[in-house]
């Protein structure tokens, strides 16, 4: 629920937000405020969800203090009665007055009291301090840009880079990440050097002052296993899911549909809502490939079928797609080559014009185990590294080096990073999958719903990443997750609500067979961005390796089947739409 910036000058100068409130205006297009006072500025762009009166206007400031904040607290009524209980009095019904009181009430250690998703700045004038925080789970964006002069933030990378006087050069670690976890740049880094995000579950203090901070986390994702039988497993796994999707509903003054894709965690999601009347589905497909179908209405339709769901269904042209690449790239923070993350972006304009809020069935295969890999790395010999990267790196250190210009090449820091991520206690699978719930997921399904969706005014909200769903999936031991092909105490919650057909299909993915055979319009297209002179005078790609890959696209696939071709290609459009 909308957009954030601000700026904490070091100087003499004063606070401007203007380009960066421009750059934020979609995420929030109900309304906008600044707060200046001396050396902050605080900006927002409002999408109404929770109190749709003027009271709860951001930026919020109250006894010394201003808020901006971007997401939803799902517990807040709970803390504003408990707060109110502590002797504190509320302007208004809205879940941004409660982070302020919890702040006033808890100070920092308010974090531990929010459950929900969130990213927010808080200036304490008395102290002269700025406070900057994130959700547990990354769910909601920071980035921020960090000098002598001033510190900015805001909930895109473009928003700052609109802002100007930014050290645009690309980080090599960083893209030796983006490269080879298909996209995934691990926080704090992004592909800019002047860029930094704030991690999940971490927050940041700034004074005038300029003193050197560190990030402090205020939560981490434990995996002690809890001794229960199956079905004790599956009931409470059942439990906290159906809370979870409760509180999506019903933690908003506007209503809330559902991205039905016809698969298993969205089919869910809709039966576990089907006693509410009037729930929204939406569904979206595309133009069939000879290899492969765009669209999974067949499934989709059967559980609309069953529950009733007011249903709307959109069929997205390839000619569509093509011309309409260009707004959903601009709408990315950092590229992301997911494939549907156009059909995200389609989808959510469509949706934005039904309601405001929508929940969306990402993390759950990385929660419960879902995805083909996982039984692969567990069957796998050799050192947690080895068994990793053979089944998720899009390309070795070797090719890395053949792929990108010699003035970026260095160690093979992905490796390292991941080796350091697997050096924590547990089971191989259980650090596997704690690695891709805290850090892998962050940066590629979570980022891309979010840009997406909030690209069209539109929050998505994610019932499978809810705190205490996570956390008691962590205690849960891996064997029972990955039972008969992974998922299975969805599947058994599945059983009894949704059609076996829904139940036991293959896993699928968004379909978008046009971004997976590169061949026809797609292919001259992504051509054209690579042999642009832009492309060539940036010298980031070695020109032998485009021109191997241009010459036989389909034949160089990373090992989760995605075209290595697009991956460079996005990326250069990435470059060229926001940098150049």
């Amino acid at each position: 629920m909308c957009g954030i910036c601000g700026e904490l000058r070091f100087d003499d100068s004063t606070p401007t937000l203007s380009k960066m409130m421009c750059s934020l205006a979609q995420r929030g297009p109900d309304d906008s405020g600044e707060f200046i006072q001396g050396p902050i500025g605080l900006g927002h762009r409002r999408l109404s969800i929770i109190d749709l009166s003027d009271r709860a206007h951001q930026p919020m400031v109250n006894d010394g203090i201003a808020l901006v904040f971007n997401g939803t607290i799902y517990n807040y009524r709970e803390l504003r009665h408990n707060l109110l209980a502590q002797g504190h009095t509320f302007y208004s019904k809205s879940d941004t007055e409660v982070i302020l009181k919890s702040y006033v009430q808890w100070g920092e250690a308010c974090l531990t009291h929010l459950y929900g998703m969130f990213a927010f700045a808080l200036w304490d004038n008395r102290k002269q301090q700025l406070f900057l925080a994130r959700d547990r789970l990354g769910i909601k964006p920071l980035y921020f840009t960090h000098s002598s002069n001033a510190l900015r933030f805001a909930s895109t990378l473009p928003a700052l880079i609109a802002a100007g006087n930014l050290n645009t050069n690309i980080d090599p670690i960083a893209l030796h990440h983006h490269l080879t976890l298909h996209a995934v740049v691990p926080a704090p880094r992004t592909l800019l050097k002047g860029v930094r995000k704030l991690a999940p579950g971490t927050s940041l203090t700034f004074s005038v002052k300029n003193k050197p901070c560190t990030p402090k986390a205020y939560w981490h994702l434990q995996d002690s296993c809890v001794e229960k039988t199956e079905k004790q497993w599956i009931e409470a796994i059942h439990a906290a899911l159906q809370t979870a999707v409760e509180r999506r509903l019903h933690v908003a003054d506007v209503p809330v549909g559902i991205l039905l894709s016809g698969g298993l965690d969205s089919s869910l999601l809709v039966a576990l809502l089907a006693k509410h009347e009037n729930i929204h589905t939406f569904s979206i497909g595309f133009e069939d490939a000879p290899e492969e179908r765009g669209n999974e209405f067949e499934y989709s339709d059967q559980v609309v079928a069953r529950y009733h769901t007011k249903h709307h269904r959109y069929i997205i042209p390839n000619a569509q797609v093509l011309t309409r690449l260009p707004e959903a790239i601009a709408a990315m923070s950092e590229p992301i080559v997911a494939q549907d993350a156009v059909a995200f972006y389609l989808l959510a304009e469509q949706v934005s014009k039904t309601v405001k809020v929508v929940q969306s069935g990402q993390g759950a295969d990385e929660v419960f185990g879902g995805y083909f890999w996982y039984p692969l790395m567990q069957a796998a010999h050799g050192s947690d590294l080895s068994r990793f990267k053979k089944y998720y790196f899009d390309r070795s250190h070797d090719e890395f080096l053949d792929t990108i210009h010699p003035d970026y090449h260095g160690e093979d820091y992905t490796s390292q990073t991941i080796a350091e991520l697997l050096a924590e206690k547990g089971t191989f699978l259980d650090k596997v999958l704690r690695m891709d719930v805290t850090t892998l997921i962050v940066d590629d399904p979570v980022k891309r719903v979010d840009n997406m969706t909030m690209a069209w005014g539109l929050e998505a909200r994610v019932p499978f990443l809810d705190q205490n769903l996570v956390e008691l999936a962590a205690s849960m031991p891996s064997t029972l997750k990955l039972k008969k092909n992974g998922k299975y105490p969805l599947k058994a919650i599945a059983r009894d609500l949704l059609p076996a057909t829904v139940i036991n299909r293959p896993k699928g993915y968004f379909p978008m067979p046009a971004l997976k055979y590169v061949r026809g319009p797609f292919l001259e297209l992504m051509s054209d961005v690579l042999n642009s002179n832009a492309c060539r005078q940036r010298q980031l790609f070695q020109n032998d390796y485009i021109d191997k890959l241009l010459a036989t696209p389909e034949q160089y696939k990373t090992p989760l089947q995605g075209s290595k071709l697009w991956h460079l290609a996005l990326l250069e459009m990435w470059l060229q739409k926001h940098l150049d």
